[in-house]
């Protein structure tokens, strides 16, 4: 659109041409459209889904608080026991996941999530009732369980409402909820345990408020996030038209209801898929740091608040290093496995430092803890957001993507299971460290090994294409709702590039 001043780029037209059953189509909208598409989705989806992140890891790192406040000597736990307690959450995590990954591609994904989230709420609230280890244990293995589909879930959401190039930012942006709980957990529970009136143990009461807001969580999420994109509630007609042809310029056909053995089979034979499994174990065999790091402190620490002011801004340089992470993908938009690389350098100091530092430096070790309890976070947070942006951008089809997804969870859920085994040797948890380390080296490894794979099958994709001497594309087919229809992979689209 121009006049006589010039030309005005918001408003130059981006042109799709697509293929229906009636013959080729073009459609186009402008750049300003597409901004103010993706400003709204942004405003509505993206904050939702930081709210239930950051209520599931304020979950997760509630036990750690507990363990400070108590837990362990109103249950009567051994240090094997709270090692259990820990795995075990995993384990019910590790069981959901089986039948997940078929629940997550029949039903509308949104509604079963938000189900899954309103349950998980209840069983959190449930931790403030048992009286042993054995009732503690027991409703821990059914709150991994409930817990299970979420975050798998949110990087198929993530893939579903985004375009390729907006994946690393948006993810790391709800991953970033995991520092952010931690701060807040800490003061949280240091604020429970300064009230002298309760009634309650400490512990427990954190238990109730914790489930409690995740319930509330749950039904705001299954009320005001939308089941699919086109039944966007916050999107004009047109804005929902601008939406389907952002999704197909990337061919993505959206959150379809079917399995496809197919691409089952496929899943099973790509050696990316396995990778991304690897990752799932790797990142998280050194995530005890986050669950021990308050035992650790409370070593040191005078006393129980002291631990909880201590441990708080190991969240803080968390975020910061997500908040690296996301800059290093906003300047190196082609090298984010070069990103993820440099990332794993700060764990790999501070579990050194751990290793070495003897106990009387006493805020050398509080700060190695601070750098390795958030360096693990880079890793489950900084690093983790961009394998599962690389995760969400590699992969095509409602069945892959979600079988995928749910590997990368299932090696989560196993390294968090046998891991915590490796620390019970307090206060130093020696094996714990070097098993840390050990796996760092491991990441390094696999991680230059995706970044391999996926160049590789690009460049091969590039000569095929440059031998055909062909410019035939694979087109978009529409559905009766006007979204993209074809639920094809990333292996079957012949102009699908990988990210790396």
């Amino acid at each position: 659109m121009s006049d006589e001043k010039g030309m005005d780029h918001s408003l130059e037209p981006t042109s799709l041409s697509r293929t229906d059953d009636i013959g080729e189509v073009t459609a186009s909208y402008t750049v300003e459209e597409e901004r103010q598409v993706l400003k709204k989705i942004d405003l509505f989806v993206l904050p939702l889904m930081c709210m239930v992140f950051f209520l599931q890891y304020l979950d997760k790192q509630s036990l750690s608080y507990a363990s400070v406040f108590g837990l362990l000597t109103d249950l009567k736990m051994t240090s094997s026991q709270y090692s259990w307690c820990s795995s075990i959450f995993y384990v019910g995590q590790l069981v959901s996941e089986y039948p997940f990954i078929y629940l997550m591609s029949r039903l509308h994904l949104t509604k079963f999530v938000a189900v899954t989230i309103i349950l998980w709420g209840g069983v959190c609230m449930c931790l403030a009732a048992p009286k042993d280890y054995a009732g503690f244990a027991a409703v821990r293995f059914l709150l991994g369980f409930t817990e299970g589909a979420v975050a798998p879930a949110f990087v198929t959401l993530t893939s579903i409402w985004y375009r390729k190039k907006e994946h690393a930012l948006r993810t790391a942006i709800w991953v970033t909820m995991n520092g952010l709980a931690q701060v807040i957990g800490c003061l949280l529970m240091y604020g429970i345990a300064k009230n002298p009136s309760l009634s309650l143990a400490p512990w427990r009461v954190l238990f109730i408020i914790c489930g409690a807001l995740t319930a509330a969580s749950g039904v705001v999420f299954y009320f005001a996030m939308p089941d699919s994109p086109k039944d966007a509630w916050f999107l004009t007609a047109r804005e929902k038209e601008v939406l389907a042809l952002r999704k197909a310029e990337d061919n993505e056909g959206g959150d379809k209801t079917n399995f496809s053995s197919q691409q089952l089979r496929e899943t099973l034979l790509d050696t990316k898929s396995w990778v991304i499994f690897a990752f799932g174990v790797l990142v998280t065999m050194q995530s005890p740091v986050l669950t021990f790091a308050s035992l650790v402190i409370n070593g040191i620490a005078s006393d129980r608040y002291q631990t909880m002011l201590y441990t708080a801004p190991s969240g803080a340089v968390q975020m910061v290093f997500i908040w690296i992470g996301v800059v290093g993908c906003i300047l190196l938009p082609r090298k984010r496995c070069l990103v993820a690389l440099c990332l794993i350098i700060p764990p790999l100091i501070g579990n050194i430092l751990l290793l070495k530092l003897e106990l009387t430096a006493q805020w050398g070790v509080i700060v190695a803890s601070w750098l390795t309890d958030s360096s693990q976070a880079s890793c489950i947070t900084a690093v983790m957001s961009i394998l599962l942006s690389l995760s969400a951008s590699n992969t095509k089809g409602n069945t892959k993507r979600a079988i995928v997804n749910a590997m990368f969870f299932i090696g989560y859920c196993a390294g968090c299971i046998g891991s915590p085994q490796l620390w019970t040797d307090r206060p130093r948890y020696f094996k714990g460290v070097v098993t840390a380390i050990v796996t760092w080296c491991l990441l390094i490894v696999f991680v230059s090994g995706y970044w391999y794979l996926c160049w590789r099958d690009n460049a091969r994709r590039d000569a095929k294409k440059e031998q055909n001497d062909t410019n035939l594309h694979l087109g978009c087919v529409l559905d009766e709702n006007g979204d993209p229809a074809i639920d094809i992979t990333d292996k079957e689209d012949p102009d699908f590039r990988y990210s790396y």
